[in-house]
């Protein structure tokens, strides 16, 4: 399959169908050779990130819309315009293979259509771009809905934002403390010529300067490391698990901070729970890989007396689900498949597994809740009326005026997370 069909038909499931592509991509990678892996992952991460610009584009340069059965001949539209404007393939090369990809679609006769499009954007690309970029969604590459809550919630910062959010994210590296501390682990990346940071707050953590194929990690197969964002890893940091304990972690496909507290604890017993039964093959997956026990139930965190009646746990990793708008730099996707609307409906449900969860805590316990999202109504506004409507919790580390921590996607450049810490009373 040409490597660009493939792209346009991934794109399309993506935006028209409400496909996941983290779904759609890995299957799409099965139609083509292993060498254009990463050249089809470019291509449909770039023209996720910069729709609305692409689409102005093509809208501009176009007597009237591909509908139906044709809107996957649009997407390849925009395969092309994103190659010739974002990529250092050599214009003739993109214009000629995105052409070519109207055979792998059945669409030969608009060969001629799709090339006179990309000819004419090479002729007035500068026109184009400029007026593409002359309106908000074009200039941001974020749907309206989501610019304006985060000029709401962020005055100051929502511009680094959006930047941020339209920036390919970096590979960081969580090494197992079972078999080397990170300073030794980075040695051996350095043996292999793989160049690293450290993170200042994340111990466990090492930035790779230029990302790689994991199999090129040293003793990834036997378990020495994963691949886990900084912000992803504090989790550890804020729960502080200890030997002997009975811990949580609750919506905890697909398994990276599991891994990570039984990694740096070795001698606590750890459930992980989640809803989806074809996530959780994930979690067993990752425990395999790192040689990891821990008792994994597939269940609704609402409905605890379903699927668990043994005692109550020490320490409690609040996982939520939630917009998942602080990963939009490593998920482009949720910038077209979420909906305002979301937002108050995961707000209420992770007020329910916030309350069901907090019976499951000892007394004396602490809780973590976290969420990848930065939207204040999920984070800071949800820790606030779960204090005010629960007499035995207390915030630990943080203001009332201000619960928790908020980190926004690219600082220390990380992904965008929240934590507050909650212990209950004695």
């Amino acid at each position: 399959m040409n490597v660009r069909a493939t792209a346009a038909s991934v794109i399309f499931q993506v935006v028209d169908q409400g496909q996941s592509l983290s779904n759609v991509l890995p299957a799409a990678q099965q139609q083509i050779k292993p060498r254009d892996h990463a050249l089809l992952q470019e291509i449909c991460y770039g023209v996720l990130r910069f729709l609305p610009r692409l689409e102005s584009i093509a809208n501009e340069l176009m007597d009237k819309p591909l509908k139906g059965k044709q809107r996957v001949f649009h997407h390849l539209i925009l395969v092309g315009i994103y190659q010739l404007s974002f990529m250092r393939i050599p214009p003739h090369a993109a214009v000629g293979e995105t052409v070519e990809g109207t055979k792998g679609l059945k669409g030969p006769r608009l060969r001629g259509l799709i090339n006179a499009v990309l000819r004419s954007y090479q002729r007035d690309q500068e026109a184009l771009d400029l007026k593409a970029t002359s309106h908000n969604a074009g200039k941001y590459g974020h749907p309206s809905w989501l610019l304006k809550l985060l000029q709401s919630a962020y005055p100051d910062s929502w511009q680094q934002i959006v930047e941020a959010n339209n920036t390919k994210a970096p590979m960081w590296l969580r090494v197992n403390r079972q078999h080397h501390t990170r300073d030794e682990y980075q040695q051996l990346l350095n043996a292999e010529e793989i160049a690293t940071e450290t993170h200042p707050t994340a111990p466990d953590a090492l930035k790779l300067l230029s990302p790689c194929d994991v199999l090129k990690l040293p003793g990834f197969e036997q378990g020495w490391v994963s691949v886990q964002d900084a912000a992803a890893q504090l989790s550890v940091e804020y729960l502080q698990p200890k030997s002997g304990e009975l811990i949580l972690d609750c919506c905890a496909a697909p398994g990276g901070k599991t891994a990570h507290i039984l990694e740096r604890t070795p001698g606590c017993q750890v459930v992980a729970i989640d809803c989806d039964e074809n996530r959780l093959k994930r979690v067993h997956e990752n425990l395999e890989r790192l040689n990891l026990q821990a008792e994994i139930v597939c269940g609704d965190a609402r409905y605890p007396e379903q699927w668990w009646s043994s005692e109550k746990f020490d320490r409690i990793l609040l996982d939520a689900p939630c917009s998942a708008t602080g990963v939009i730099r490593r998920h482009p996707d949720i910038k077209w498949l979420r909906r305002a609307d979301d937002i108050t409906a995961l707000t209420q449900l992770q007020a329910e597994i916030f309350d069901a969860m907090w019976l499951q805590l000892k007394s004396g316990g602490t809780m973590v809740y976290a969420t990848c999202s930065i939207t204040p109504q999920e984070n800071r506004d949800q820790v606030t009326a779960f204090l005010q409507r629960t007499a035995d919790a207390t915030l630990i580390d943080s203001e009332l005026a201000n619960p928790g921590h908020q980190i926004l996607p690219g600082e220390q450049d990380m992904d965008g997370f929240y934590y507050a810490v909650l212990a209950k009373k004695s």
